[in-house]
This record gives structure tokens, C-alpha cells and sequence, in this order.
């Protein structure tokens, strides 16, 4: 095990399937010279050279529309967008093609493409570079929806992400692209796609979080555990596919749900968990599930406003001390 932050996790995860298999090569703006707008790609170029890692013009729908082409042609592109917002301009080529080919072709057209994006609030970037937008990308059949919280599961998720026949849809939070942990050494190493993972286990209520989310969870569990209160907190790691059975064995043992994200509470991901939770666990349930989300604004730039637009620990609390 090696202490990395996650740009670092993320970098060797690119390295290493890049050494592995010959087909993967990587597109996006300021991803070469540059390093990355986050610096996950620095130092690739001078290894592997243009062939592989290739800057490109500011055009989104042309750089994810050149993945499709090559994933269809039998390489393993991956595609870096430098904000999950600026994706908006590729949008017919992930939903109407990435998404879709292998269906309209009835099996014949595979694309096997990696598109990775930043997300989320905290580093003061204002509207058009920083909402959480997972949820939208969760809503398409044909495309993986990935959302890592931490170093090692960057690093597995991304390398299963290049090892997968469809287009995955890989999401990293821009405030923990610094944050340490502890990685497995083996090159090997994988995340499978579909296993939410249980990070801390308690009996009074369940937390539910992806991406940056999942820390604030953890915070307000530490918090609540001073007024006697056990929380449990899940992870999700992927939204699509998503594992509610997970979530649902945990709620029937702590009958108390509440799910936190970044993004907006009006058609939120957390909807559909809330949803699927009363569907499948109504029964269990002693307080009806409790949503806890980013202000229905457009993201201020301000710090001070960014803060209080985005879920804090202090609100997870909040709500579960409600339903208590």
C-alpha cells in the first residue's frame, strides 16, 4: 500500500493499463504539455509520447466524437473534459451515440470509451464550472455512471472503467483531487462496478453519499456520535449500475435513511434513492427519508456563498437528529 492523493491514484491507474494494453490512448485539452487542468495527466506525454496522449482544440463534441470514432474502431480511447459542465457541449454524442450504438446496432457496434470529468463545488470555479451533474448522466441506459470518493477506489474503478465493453462516464470532485489515502500497490488491482461499499457501521441511521458527499457523511457521523447516535455510511461508488441492495439491507437495520449530495434537491439522484428506499423498504422505515442537498441557485463564486450553497455536515446532522 502506497499513501497517494487521488490526482496521483488516478495517474497511476492511466499509467498502468496504458503499459498494459496497447489500444488505450488518451485525448482532451491541456492534457499533454500542459499535464491536465488537475494534473492527473502530467508526465504522460514525455512515457508514451503524442501518439497516445494528444492535446486537443476547445471542442467538446469533436474530441468526444473522435472517442466514439476510435472505440468503435477497436481502440480504448479515454476522453477528458475539463468540467462536467462543458460536457453539455458534447451531449448528443454520449446520449444519441456513446450511449446508444451497441443497442441500434442490435450487438454488432461496441464503444468502449472512457470520458472523465470534474465536478463539484469548493474550489471557487462559479456557475458554469462547478455543479454536480452525476445524476444526469445516471438517467441513460448504455452508459456506466462512476463517482469515486477516495484514492483507492480511483484508482480501481478507473482501471475496470478501461477494462469495460461501454462508454463509462468517470466523475471526480474537484475539492478532493488533493486528499490522501491509502492505495494498493498491485497493478492488477480493480473496483468492481455495482458494489456500494459500507465505511463506517452503526445501527441508529443510514447515510447515503457518492463522490465529495461521502466526506461530509463521515464528518457528520463522527458528529452525531457524540450525542450517542450510530450512523451508518455508504458509499455508493456508482450510480449506474447502482447497488440498492446495499443500501436497503441497511436501512431494514437502522429503519432511518438520509441521502446527501452536492447537487440540486429538484430532480436530484437523491429522488430516485429516496424513491427505490420507500419502494423496497417502506415497511422498515420509522421517519420518511430525509434529502440532504445543494441550494437551488446557480453557483455562487464567491467562497463564503459557495460554502453556504453546498450541503454541510452540520445540515446531515440536522436532518438526522430530526427523525430521531
Amino acid at each position: 500500500m502506497t499513501e497517494l492523493r487521488m490526482r496521483d491514484a488516478l495517474r497511476e491507474a492511466l499509467r498502468e493499463e496504458m503499459i498494459r494494453d496497447s489500444r488505450i490512448f488518451l485525448l482532451g485539452e491541456d492534457i499533454g504539455a500542459y499535464g491536465g487542468s488537475y494534473a492527473v495527466t502530467k508526465g504522460l506525454l514525455e512515457e508514451f509520447g503524442e501518439e497516445r496522449v494528444k492535446d486537443t482544440p476547445i471542442a467538446e463534441s469533436g474530441i468526444v466524437g473522435v472517442g466514439i470514432g476510435a472505440a468503435m474502431a477497436g481502440l480504448r480511447p479515454m476522453v477528458e473534459l475539463m468540467t462536467i459542465n462543458f460536457s453539455f457541449l458534447a451531449l448528443e454524442q454520449i446520449v444519441n451515440s456513446a450511449a446508444k450504438l451497441h443497442y441500434m446496432s442490435n450487438g454488432q457496434i461496441r464503444v468502449p470509451l472512457v470520458i472523465r470529468m470534474a465536478s463539484g463545488g469548493g474550489s471557487p470555479l462559479a456557475a458554469t464550472h462547478s455543479h454536480s451533474l452525476e445524476g444526469l448522466y445516471a438517467h441513460f441506459p448504455g452508459l456506466n455512471v462512476v463517482c469515486p470518493s477516495n484514492a483507492a477506489d480511483a484508482k480501481g474503478l478507473l482501471k475496470r472503467a478501461f477494462r469495460d465493453e461501454n462508454t463509462t462516464i468517470f466523475i471526480e470532485h474537484t475539492a478532493i483531487y488533493g486528499v490522501k489515502g491509502e492505495v494498493p500497490d498491485d497493478p492488477d488491482f480493480v473496483v468492481e462496478f455495482g458494489k456500494a461499499n459500507i465505511l463506517r457501521a452503526g445501527s441508529d441511521v443510514t447515510i447515503v453519499g457518492y463522490s465529495g458527499s461521502v466526506h461530509q457523511a463521515l464528518r457528520a457521523a463522527t458528529l452525531l456520535e457524540q450525542d450517542g447516535i450510530e450512523a451508518e455510511v455508504i458509499d455508493l461508488r456508482t450510480l449506474r449500475p447502482l447497488d440498492m441492495g446495499t443500501v436497503i439491507a441497511s436501512v431494514k437495520k437502522t429503519n432511518r435513511a438520509v441521502i446527501v449530495e452536492d447537487d440540486w434537491k429538484f430532480g436530484g439522484f437523491g429522488g430516485e434513492l429516496s424513491a427505490q428506499i420507500m419502494e423496497q423498504a417502506f415497511d422498515w422505515l420509522d421517519a420518511p427519508v430525509a434529502r440532504v442537498s445543494g441550494k437551488d441557485v446557480p453557483m455562487p463564486y464567491n467562497r463564503n456563498l459557495e460554502f453556504a450553497a453546498l450541503p454541510s455536515e452540520e445540515d446531515v446532522v440536522e436532518a438526522v437528529l430530526a427523525m430521531m
